[in-house]
């Protein structure tokens, strides 16, 4: 797999491994906030960790994953519309298994859950776990509020 392609409207196919690009077509780069761009000098774990850094809410998954389905829907209708990463086997290598970026007492337990199995989902840069963890920190009330923190939801 090489570069990006859109599956749908809100399933990117992100190619990790490096491939030679065409260039770029003149003019200024593009401003859109819901593109997701892919500089080939950089490493597979790079890239995942900038993605995790850029995106307030990111699911990783694998083609046709149902719990990543359950979790979209999840966090649709909270009102949340995550991005979702979709990973060859050979690309699940690449992901984190925590996240070091939150340093709150509070978040210990969410950095313990494992995020280098898909599906996986950050929150903030923070990594939340698989869809167990996910509905566990929405039946205790503690979802809302860090998808507010972060900024991937208004009330």
């Amino acid at each position: 797999m090489q570069g990006l392609r859109r599956c749908s409207n809100d399933i990117v196919h992100l190619g990790l491994s490096p491939a030679p690009t065409p260039p770029s077509p003149p003019g200024p780069p593009s401003n859109n906030p819901s593109s997701l761009s892919i500089d080939v000098a950089e490493s597979a774990e790079t890239r995942i960790r900038r993605l995790i850094s850029e995106h307030p809410v990111i699911i990783f998954s694998r083609t046709s994953c149902c719990m990543c389905h359950v979790m979209k829907k999840l966090l649709a209708t909270i009102g949340v519309h995550p991005t979702v990463i979709e990973l060859d086997d050979h690309e699940i290598a690449a992901l984190p298994s925590s996240s070091s970026s939150s340093s709150d007492d509070n978040n210990n337990e969410e950095q313990q859950q494992p995020c280098n199995t898909p599906p996986a989902v950050f929150i903030g840069g923070t990594c939340v776990g698989g869809l167990e963890s996910l509905v566990a920190l929405h039946l205790s009330g503690h979802l809302v509020p860090k998808l507010v923190q972060v900024g991937a939801l208004w009330v």
